[in-house]
């Protein structure tokens, strides 16, 4: 359980990182009297808008995930799948926050989204399965 709490954590504590790094960026769009709704996809505050809303999007259900699986089912498999879930997840935010443009991809932005699908799924499973087992 220890590793879903600690893992949980991170991706709070990660939520409320890019949520301060769109602010800065707010700050700094201000003051060079840039928009504060921007629509080119290489413009900062975008990218940083991004980074947080789709952490946002699935950050909660992993964050659930993590708990349950922990409880229920806390195999050094399971564990396995709770940080690569994690470092999936930090992955593609830092690859985001990285990008020249989010118009093109990049190898570690679709690694860390390909990651959040498969190791989700793979929780989603193991969650179900644990459930399952234990009524």
């Amino acid at each position: 359980m220890t590793t879903a709490i600690v893992c949980s954590a991170v991706l709070a504590a990660s939520i409320f990182v890019l949520g301060f790094n769109v602010s800065m960026n707010r700050g700094y769009a201000a003051k060079r009297g840039g928009s504060q709704m921007p629509t080119d996809p290489a413009d900062r505050l975008l990218i940083a808008q991004r980074a947080h809303g789709n952490a946002t999007e699935y950050v909660p259900t992993l964050i659930a995930l993590f708990l349950l699986v922990g409880w229920l089912s806390p195999t050094p498999w399971a564990q396995v799948l709770i940080v690569l879930a994690t470092a999936s997840r930090l992955l593609h935010a830092i690859s985001m926050l990285r990008s020249e443009t989010l118009a093109s991809e990049n190898a570690p932005r679709m690694t860390g989204a390909m990651g959040t699908y498969a190791f989700g799924l793979a929780l989603a499973v193991t969650a179900g399965v644990a459930g399952v087992a234990a009524v």
